[in-house]
């Protein structure tokens, strides 16, 4: 197996980092993790990672420091927190970040640390899952220096199967809000025509199969249809991780005097289920909001 060109530091080892981390140790990459959770962590060392005792030993060890975190609060934790990755960087190391956080939040976390480290930033959210975290089948969108991006070039080939940088950096955080505003309204939507079908005495299950190739065919169909139907509720991704996206996405747009009716639909929909206790299982859960 060939060298990999440069060693990591990978902050977040949960539903997304887990898989991906995993893969990159099996392809060769030397991976130093740290996570809050320590049963991750033994995980993680179960799979060939090292393990870090702080965000800071992660960052020390990897000439590239991944974060993939679930919120904005444990990104500023990890990286400006005690024994923080901005303890621990320099100028000659890049901090990539795969989390989804607000974009104005990613350009103000970006200057702070080039204020006070010299390293550098960019903005990596992905798209797929974690069955394609764990195939490197991620689509990712790129914000950041195009010197930047292309050192990350072999990582990149590595966990995904497209990457595209939309500018500089926030930019690809302005793309996954696109992307979440069509999964998300996609969700509620699935949920009423799967609630429609028991009523109707349409067979659901059935649908995906029907519409495959036509217009109302898709990946999010395909991916999500079936959970609804089948009451598959282990989380691939929780509601409460998609109800906290179009929650940023809601008030970027509100920033940008954006009207998004179909958005703030899905959102009524999304805190309903939420509020019914549904918040730690997978985002299709949304369907149980409609009762056949």
């Amino acid at each position: 197996m060939a060298a990999k060109p440069f060693s990591l530091g990978y902050i977040g080892v949960g539903l997304m980092g887990g898989p991906m981390s995993q893969r990159l140790a099996k392809l060769g990459w030397e991976v130093t993790a740290y996570d809050i959770a320590p049963e991750r962590l033994r995980v993680a060392h179960a799979a060939g990672i090292k393990v870090a005792a702080s965000p800071a030993e992660a960052a020390r060890a990897g000439e590239v420091v991944l974060l993939n975190l679930p919120t904005n609060d444990a990104v500023i934790d990890a990286v400006f927190g005690e024994r923080g990755v901005a303890a621990a960087v320099s100028a000659k190391q890049l901090v990539a970040d795969f989390s989804t956080i607000p974009v104005d939040e990613c350009r103000r976390h970006a200057k702070r640390l080039m204020e006070q480290t010299g390293c550098r930033w960019v903005d990596l959210p992905v798209s797929g899952g974690p069955p394609a975290s764990a195939a490197g089948s991620l689509t990712v969108m790129a914000g950041g220096e195009e010197a930047d991006l292309e050192r990350l070039a072999p990582l990149l080939r590595d966990i995904s199967a497209r990457c595209t940088r939309m500018g500089p950096l926030g930019s690809g955080l302005g793309a996954k809000m696109i992307n979440q505003i069509i999964v998300g309204v996609g969700h509620a939507m699935y949920a009423e025509a799967v609630g429609l079908c028991a009523k109707a005495g349409i067979d659901a299950a059935r649908i995906p199969e029907c519409l495959a190739g036509g217009y109302a065919d898709s990946n999010l169909l395909k991916a999500y249809w079936p959970r609804m139907v089948e009451q598959d509720f282990a989380p691939r991704g929780y509601l409460r991780q998609l109800l906290k996206d179009l929650e940023m996405v809601n008030a970027w747009a509100g920033s940008l005097k954006a009207p998004l009716p179909q958005l703030a639909q899905a959102l009524s929909l999304l805190r309903l289920a939420a509020s019914h206790g549904y918040a730690e299982l997978d985002s299709s859960v949304i369907v149980k909001v409609y009762k056949p």
